[in-house]
């Protein structure tokens, strides 16, 4: 597996977010091609150390061989369980960079785009779980549709879904082709491509339960960081993008201000500087970091 199998967004800003110490304890929660850990990596002594998580077996085969480097097999919803089976109790810095690889959208049989004829698989983990065939197949049209709607923003949501469920009582929807038959002609001719790229998004993050793990992985990263420690995050849409905000400003994804006694609102984070985007020579270089945000926060 090459370098190229992901080209990672704002390199260079996000890893000098972290407030990288040579001897400080650091996790990478999204290692995918492993742009991101290398660059960590060259930034640690020979007492620092780096973990890093992905349920990708594509991710694994690009494990970096240094010492100073575990690579953790699993989601990252369970940060907080492997940091206690490592027995580390603290950490100086959380990186996650949400966004799905490129390698992930340009292998054809793993079905994440729908610009090959492929099967719907979309599981970010191959070795168990539901598919996106599972999901077209199995699920009721209620279910379908609030989907569509809380995933992937889609406000004719509920015909598609109602379009899905009968079309499926004929033959079952297995691949690209077959679901792109069925929903296209919800699509505006001129919006079609961001449009269908909003419904195969709404089936990622179902089939990955990708919004409950981010819930899970943010609530881990306020127990497991040290007082000064960072949390770097880069999101890619907005439902990612509103949950890690109000982690940052209100501890808690909902977005509900906590007050002590005397009325003082309790934050177990400060926000540092404002968000950071890609600038236009990287947009150029690399499209996927147009929609990227960058945030970051330091634990009170």
């Amino acid at each position: 597996m090459t370098t190229e199998y992901h080209i990672p967004v704002l390199l260079k800003e996000s890893v000098d977010a972290m407030n990288i110490a040579p001897a400080g304890t650091y996790v990478d929660v999204t290692f995918g091609g492993g742009g991101h850990s290398r660059e960590i990596l060259s930034r640690l002594g020979k007492k620092g150390h780096l973990y890093a998580f992905d349920q990708d077996a594509d991710a694994e085969s690009n494990a970096l061989n240094d010492e100073r480097f575990t690579f953790v097999r699993s989601n990252f919803r369970y940060l907080w369980n492997f940091m206690r089976y490592y027995e580390v109790e603290q950490v100086d810095a959380v990186l996650a960079d949400l966004g799905v690889s490129s390698h992930h959208f340009d292998t054809e049989e793993r079905g994440f785009s729908f610009r090959f004829d492929a099967a719907l698989d979309m599981r970010m983990n191959t070795r168990g779980g539901k598919t996106a065939v599972d999901v077209l197949n199995e699920y009721d049209e209620e279910r379908l549709a609030d989907i569509f709607y809380l995933y992937g923003e889609l406000k004719n949501g509920r015909q598609i879904a109602n379009a899905i469920v009968k079309a499926r009582r004929a033959k079952e929807i297995r691949t690209v082709g077959d679901l792109s038959e069925v929903t296209n002609r919800f699509f505006e001719r001129d919006r079609e491509k961001k449009e269908m790229a909003k419904m195969y998004q709404a089936l990622r993050i179902e089939v990955n339960a990708e919004m409950e793990a981010l819930r899970e992985m943010l609530q881990a990263a306020i127990d497991i960081l040290k007082p000064g420690g960072r949390l770097v995050v880069l999101t890619y849409h907005s439902l990612e993008d509103r949950m890690v905000k109000n982690v940052m400003k209100c501890g808690n994804v909902e977005g509900k201000l906590q007050q002590d006694m005397f009325g003082n609102i309790y934050s177990p984070y400060r926000m540092i500087g404002k968000v950071v985007t890609a600038g236009k020579e990287e947009q150029e270089r690399n499209p996927r970091s147009r929609s990227a945000k960058l945030r970051i926060a330091e634990k009170k």
